[in-house]
């Protein structure tokens, strides 16, 4: 394996305080994982290799997410990007960073030590590195709830604000069932819904749920957000999605007569009774980028407007569906391979946009370093590899002393392995991966046309327009009032 594992980092061992507090963050990962590969439904496909493509999402991710979010909070932090994420309905939420982030990261790390290209101390800053962004991410994200994930939280993701809340649940329009909006809105909620399926590879990563929010004791308020609609990140989209006037929208719903007792970390929710179409009683549509002053509404005038917005929205995600069918269609393997693990890879992409320092290359190509491995992801392998790794947990790594009782399996099993406390002894370790590498891609290259609120932009100008602007409600007065500086009106003195 010479010339495989990791260039040795810049500085010594963590001490023993981040050593034990990112072996905690890991454990956590691990249970989270464990649970929502256990009880959510399988992903598959007909036309994508999935497996193949989310183990090479894995390795793209390790080999990259470092340096990206060094690159990222050189000029902003974490919890600051948290705070304007949470402002809009852009792809840096409950999937994106509270599980993804980690998780893609961490994964791909369990299975190059599976594959003996990494000793568990081997890039042992960068892991220490991910799970501190990860972490200050999520306290700030769901600073509202006070927990570092919704599984901490019942399994509820309750992030908005109590003026959040009041806000869209004053602003939602009335809906009857059978009547002209609520004809429009299960309809624009299952077209753009497939639309997204599709957009991401034929996965569930272009929509995600939030909430619930108790409005009395009858109803709830559940918040959708859909994501990367337009021709904003992914190249798959240029041309197909030209028509899109909208790259993210988030519909504020009111149910009725049902609650949703879960809302995973993977965006998912249940609901007793089940949330059918005669529940939902009230919707709001927002539009919202990293350049508006958080939610903008989107033709909530009248019932009338929204209602024939939310038919022409339907309309047009329904021909570009049919357009991205066309394309997908004639995609090689590695191609249909390329877009799924881009779109895996880059679903945190949005920490980029925010900071003002996308760039195609970081986030667009699969690094070289992933790429070698694959000629070994046949479908057969990928699928038992895959299912090894996050289903059976039985890879040679995951296994631990007899005596150990894993979290919701009692197996002496763990997900994800720990760093090892001998560094602190003088063991040897490789402190970091080199650097991102010049990738490549079998897709077209994205075109330089990026849908926002502002209209269409190229990069450099929306990369600028990102990195100067501060929403009004991310300013330093406006941000660190909080629901108990409101509640007790002393704390500002």
């Amino acid at each position: 394996m010479t010339g495989q594992r990791p260039a040795p980092g810049p500085g010594p061992a963590p001490s023993y305080a981040q050593l034990l507090e990112t072996n905690q963050l890991i454990q956590a990962c691990g249970d989270m994982t464990y649970w929502l590969c256990l009880t959510r439904t399988v992903q598959g496909s007909k036309l994508f290799p999935v497996s193949a493509y989310i183990l090479l999402s894995y390795l793209n991710a390790f080999y990259r997410y470092p340096t990206l979010i060094r690159k990222v909070e050189a000029v902003m932090p974490a919890e600051a990007i948290a705070d304007r994420a949470r402002q809009m309905g852009v792809k840096a939420q409950n999937s994106s960073i509270g599980w993804a982030l980690p998780c893609f990261y961490l994964l791909g790390r369990e299975y190059l030590i599976n594959l003996g290209f990494l000793r568990p101390q081997d890039a042992i800053e960068d892991v220490v590195t991910v799970m501190d962004f990860w972490k200050r991410f999520q306290l700030a994200w769901h600073r509202n709830d006070g927990h570092l994930t919704n599984a901490d939280n019942n399994q509820r993701a309750q992030i908005l604000s109590h003026a959040d809340v009041t806000r869209f649940a004053g602003e939602l329009h009335k809906v009857v069932p059978g009547d002209a909006l609520s004809v429009a809105a299960q309809r624009f909620l299952a077209t753009v819904s497939q639309y997204g399926f599709l957009v991401s590879a034929e996965s569930r990563i272009s929509l995600t749920n939030s909430g619930p929010y108790r409005l009395d004791a009858d109803r709830q308020l559940l918040m959708r957000d859909f994501m990367d609609l337009g021709e904003t990140s992914l190249p798959w989209l240029d041309d197909i999605a030209a028509d899109m006037p909208f790259n993210n929208l988030t519909v504020a719903m009111e149910a009725t007569g049902c609650n949703f007792h879960l809302v995973d970390d993977w965006g998912s929710f249940e609901a007793t009774p089940e949330f059918t179409t005669d529940r939902l009683t009230g919707i709001g549509i927002y539009a919202s980028d990293t350049l508006s002053e958080g939610h903008v509404p989107v033709a909530m005038d009248s019932p009338e407007a929204l209602a024939a917005m939310l038919h022409d929205l339907s309309d047009r995600a329904k021909v570009a569906t049919d357009r991205l069918w066309m394309r997908m269609a004639g995609w090689s393997r590695d191609q249909l391979i390329d877009a799924g693990a881009i779109s895996y890879f880059a679903i945190c992409k949005e920490i980029a946009h925010i900071a003002g320092v996308f760039d195609p290359a970081d986030w667009l190509e699969i690094d070289p370093r992933a790429e070698r491995f694959r000629p070994l992801l046949s479908d057969e392998y990928a699928d038992n590899a895959l299912g090894e790794l996050v289903g059976g947990i039985s890879l040679p790594s995951q296994q631990t002393a007899p005596h150990f009782m894993m979290k919701w399996s009692d197996q002496p099993t763990r997900v994800l392995t720990p760093l090892p406390l001998s560094v602190l002894n003088g063991a040897p370790f490789m402190g970091r991966v080199a650097p991102t590498q010049p990738g490549a891609s079998h897709l077209p290259p994205k075109n330089d046309r990026y849908r926002t609120t502002r209209g269409v932009l190229g990069l450099a100008e929306y990369n600028a327009a990102a990195r100067s602007f501060v929403p009004a409600r991310c300013q330093p007065g406006p941000n660190f009032t909080c629901d108990t500086t409101l509640a007790w009106p002393g704390s500002v003195e």
